[in-house]
C-alpha cells in the first residue's frame, strides 16, 4: 500500500476506538473546596480595554 492510500480496516480501528467510553471507577468527581472572589476594583471599560489589548496580541 502506497503513503496516503485509504485503508478500510485502519479507518473502522479508529472508528472505533474513538467511540469507545473509558468509565473506569476513578471517574468519580472530587469535592472542590475553596474560595472564589471577583474583584471589583476595574471598571467596566478598564475591562473591556484589557479585552481588547488581550485579543489584538
Amino acid at each position: 500500500m502506497s503513503m496516503g492510500a485509504y485503508d478500510d480496516d485502519e479507518h473502522e480501528r479508529r472508528e472505533r476506538k474513538n467511540t469507545e467510553v473509558d468509565t473506569s471507577d476513578d471517574d468519580d468527581r472530587t469535592a472542590y473546596h475553596g474560595t472564589v472572589t471577583y474583584g471589583d476594583e476595574e471598571s467596566t471599560e478598564e475591562l473591556l480595554d484589557q479585552f481588547k489589548q488581550i485579543n489584538s496580541e
